[in-house]
Formats: structure tokens, sequence, C-alpha cells
């Protein structure tokens, strides 16, 4: 099987099917990270991501893995994406939770809608600031080391590993405030608990 960066490559040569296998590769994980953010229009993102990837293919330099690079677009799609929802309002991704956002962004009719889809730790993730929400999933979901999410949010590896632990107690803390009912439902924290 060719690697992501092989495939990258032979893609950049204008071998167009080489570009398709390579997205087909990523298409589910980069749709599921805007699923639980953005809902109905997390297909739209997610077409866009790859759009910008297929821009800027040429910016790829090989010093991060071809995964890492993806998800560092669909981060900055979203950014842009809230921003532009919110009428450019000051969003701030660093503080702001996606619950926050929605309020400013959506229909009624859509929360309930993305309400009755979430679980347990989505529920108490959206309340996080997405900048924590995004980091979590990044690392938990989809498996993203220190020095992949480093490059991501532009930061050292080790002020990631603090800003995990802080995102981690956050979201314990998120849950902890949830009541029994409302938590009764969803995947195992465990994994969170690191």
């Amino acid at each position: 099987m060719n690697t992501d960066v092989e495939m990258l490559e032979r893609w950049r040569a204008g071998e167009k099917g080489a570009g398709e296998a390579l997205f087909g590769r990523h298409f589910a994980e980069v749709f599921r990270f805007f699923d639980g953010k953005v809902g109905t229009r997390a297909e739209d993102l997610t077409q866009q991501t790859f759009l910008e990837c297929t821009r800027s293919r040429a910016r790829f330099r090989g010093e991060s893995s071809f995964r890492t690079y993806l998800f560092g677009i669909a981060w900055n799609e979203l950014r842009q994406h809230l921003r532009r929802e919110s009428k450019d309002r000051n969003v701030d991704v660093e503080v702001s939770s996606l619950d926050d956002l929605c309020a400013l962004t959506t229909s009624p009719s859509s929360r309930l809608d993305r309400a009755q889809r979430a679980d347990r730790i989505r529920r108490a993730l959206a309340r996080l600031p997405v900048s924590q929400q995004v980091l979590l999933e990044y690392h938990y979901w989809h498996e993203l080391d220190a020095a992949a999410l480093a490059e991501i949010f532009e930061a050292t590896a080790g002020t990631i590993r603090v800003r995990l632990l802080r995102a981690r107690a956050a979201l314990r803390e998120q849950m902890a405030r949830m009541s029994p009912s409302t938590t009764s439902a969803g995947p195992s924290t465990r994994a969170l608990h690191g």
C-alpha cells in the first residue's frame, strides 16, 4: 500500500487517481471532525477542506504527516466558517464554546437537531472552548500526537501537553456538572482521564 506522501507525489505529478485515492483515505475522518460541530454543514466544509488541500498541495513540504497537514486545513476552515456565520462578531475560539457560537449562528430547529444527535461526551465537549474541543478530538479520536498537534496549533509540544491536561480537566468538570439523567448515554471517558 502506498503511503500518503507517495500518493501526494503521484498526484503532484499529474496522476488524478492518486489524489482521489488520497482523499478517499481521509474523507471519513475529516467529515466526522466537522459533523460533531456544524451538523448539516459538515459535508460542505469537508469538501472545502479538500478543495483547499488541492489548491495548496504544492505547499506541503513533508515536515509532518499528510494527515496532520489536512487536519490543519480543517481547523482553519472551521475557524473561518465560525467567523463567517457569526458575521465576524469577534469570534474567539480560545474562549467561545460551540454552544455559544451556535446561539449566534443557527436556527432553533437546527440547534434542536444537533442536540438530539449529541451523546454525553459531545455535549460536554460542546461546553468547552473550541480550541480545547478540537485539541481533544484530534488527540483522542484522530490519534494525533503532541508533535502533530504542535504544528497544527502553532505551539511547542510541551505547550500542547499542558493544553491537553487543562482540556481534559475542563472536560471532566463539564461532565461533572451535567446531571446523571442527561449523561446516562454515551461512550466511556476513561481514555480522557489520562
